[in-house]
């Protein structure tokens, strides 16, 4: 499987989402056999937050993973009102205990918020010195958060976390190139947004070609991105195996022409999507 680098370890291009796993009592048989498929199918890179079930789900990773935790690499994000100097410590430490392990791989700001940010990043900095934390990006920020983070100081910000998929293309008019240009990896968040693509003609003869879903297609898209890692949510074993399978599309210069003329880049900047 495509690696992309983060930090000083490569991790695999494509990981599992976890938003609103856990929540429902009666799903978590179906949805932990799911995330361990995951993992044994080489997904290895988990993404969750302190926000989602408000801490649920982090507890639920704690009971789906248990024997897996060295295989796998564990992202949580904290609230932005959690991000100054000692509530990020707090917030850190009661996200390890929910996930029942001694650190995380990844910590993310899960969006901008009123706290300076050379606080924050003064808070990731003394979490990765005290081994709590492997390394620390953000998630939400637009180009010119980016350009803001650099000037205070954050130059050890290894991955920005964004919503971008074939309907929420913005991103490729100047912050994807802006990251690769930071050395910047980035995480696309609903790489499939949600399961509701758009009409496209051109999606259903790709898949046809490539005897593979529309998902499995628009997923592959994501993918192509250099220094890109997407983490879709599968929250069923058929599902796992769908989005693995995209992996072994290999999108032709034709099909994303024919993508592309469907549904365009963009021409001219715009906000942020998040959800």
């Amino acid at each position: 499987m495509k690696t992309v680098r983060l930090g000083d370890r490569d991790v695999p291009a494509l990981g599992q989402g976890t938003w609103r796993l856990g929540e429902d009592r009666r799903a978590k048989p179906e949805e932990t056999a799911a995330l361990r498929e995951g993992v044994a199918r080489g997904l290895r890179l988990i993404d969750t937050a302190e926000m989602y079930g408000d801490g649920d789900t982090e507890s639920f990773l704690g009971e789906a993973l248990a024997g897996l935790r060295d295989q796998v690499y564990l992202v949580s994000k904290v609230y932005p009102q959690n991000a100054g100097r000692g509530p990020i410590e707090r917030a850190c430490e009661a996200s390890l205990r929910r996930l029942r392990t001694d650190h995380l791989d990844l910590y993310l700001l899960h969006w901008r918020g009123s706290v300076p940010l050379a606080e924050t990043i003064e808070g990731m900095q003394a979490l990765k010195a005290a081994g709590k934390i492997g390394d620390w990006g953000v998630s939400n920020f637009d180009t010119s958060d980016m350009a803001q983070l650099a000037k205070a100081g954050g130059d050890g910000c290894v991955t920005n976390q964004i919503l971008y998929n074939l309907a929420r293309r913005g991103p490729e008019f100047d912050l994807l190139p802006d990251l690769r240009r930071r050395g910047i990896a980035a995480m696309a968040y609903s790489p499939i947004d949600q399961g509701d693509l758009p009409a496209s003609l051109a999606l259903t003869q790709v898949a046809k070609r490539h005897s593979a879903t529309t998902f499995q297609i628009a997923l592959a898209w994501v993918l192509r991105q250099p220094g890109l890692i997407a983490i879709p949510k599968a929250a069923s074993l058929a599902h796992v195996a769908e989005n693995a399978g995209a992996t072994e599309v290999d999108l032709t210069d034709a099909d994303l022409a024919a993508i592309d003329a469907e549904l365009p880049p963009p021409n001219r900047k715009a906000p942020l999507d998040m959800l």
